[in-house]
């Protein structure tokens, strides 16, 4: 899947409805909590991956073989201390085609971000860029980590109001497919709730109750998955 496709195909997706269906297609879910700095900011591409141990060289090398529409992962460990990534970094990444910036850590320059619009998510904000020059691995390009969560340029990288989701990019379509189907499901509900009609109903709650009370190893999972509702996953 080209990355243009990639992103016509999220456009009408969330991030929620790829990790209910990585949970439903058995792909390991694997999220983070960062915050976009622009506002409503969306992004979906292949992941660039970038370890940072201080100087900004690491971004600029990984531009350099970056495709158009790739999103530059930085790994900074999490670090609160510090702030790795700033406009210029940013402003050359959207020079470079990139798609977007995730840090696993924090940015600062937030006002001249959100001017260049380029989507970026992250930890947070801080004045103070590294006050340290750490030896840099010599793997530095080829994978990083955002919270639990390894991502290499196996991956695809998607982000919205909710966080950011790694996908395997061999099993993108199955979970795009599946989350779409999941997301109708969802719209389906949601309009027959506004027409009156609850979800207890829609789901058969009371049949659930009942089938429970007979087979306590029932779950609320299995039991949605048997009438075709989608709220869970």
């Amino acid at each position: 899947m080209d990355q243009h496709a990639l992103r016509q195909r999220f456009a009408t997706l969330t991030t929620a409805h790829l990790a209910d269906g990585c949970l439903r297609t058995g792909v390991p879910v694997r999220c983070a909590a960062l915050r976009s700095v622009v506002p409503g900011g969306r992004l979906a591409g292949r992941a660039l991956p970038a370890r940072h141990v201080g100087s900004v060289d690491v971004f600029l090398e990984a531009f350099g073989g970056a495709e158009p529409g790739d999103v530059l992962v930085v790994d900074n460990g999490g670090r609160r201390d510090e702030a790795c990534v700033g406009d210029l970094a940013v402003l050359e990444a959207r020079a470079a085609g990139l798609s977007g910036v995730v840090i696993w850590g924090l940015h600062r320059d937030t006002a001249d971000i959100r001017a260049i619009g380029l989507p970026v998510f992250s930890l947070g904000a801080l004045p103070t860029g590294p006050l340290r020059l750490d030896p840099r691995p010599a793997d530095a390009l080829e994978s990083a980590g955002v919270a639990d969560v390894t991502v290499t340029r196996a991956d695809l990288v998607f982000a919205d109001d909710d966080g950011v989701l790694a996908v395997p990019a061999d099993r993108a379509d199955d979970v795009l497919t599946t989350a779409e189907r999941i997301r109708d499901t969802e719209r389906q509900q949601a309009d027959r709730i506004r027409a009156g009609e609850p979800l207890r109903t829609q789901v058969r709650f009371d049949a659930y109750l009942a089938e429970r009370r007979r087979r306590p190893e029932l779950t609320f999972r299995e039991h949605l998955r048997a009438v075709g509702g989608a709220i869970e996953e």
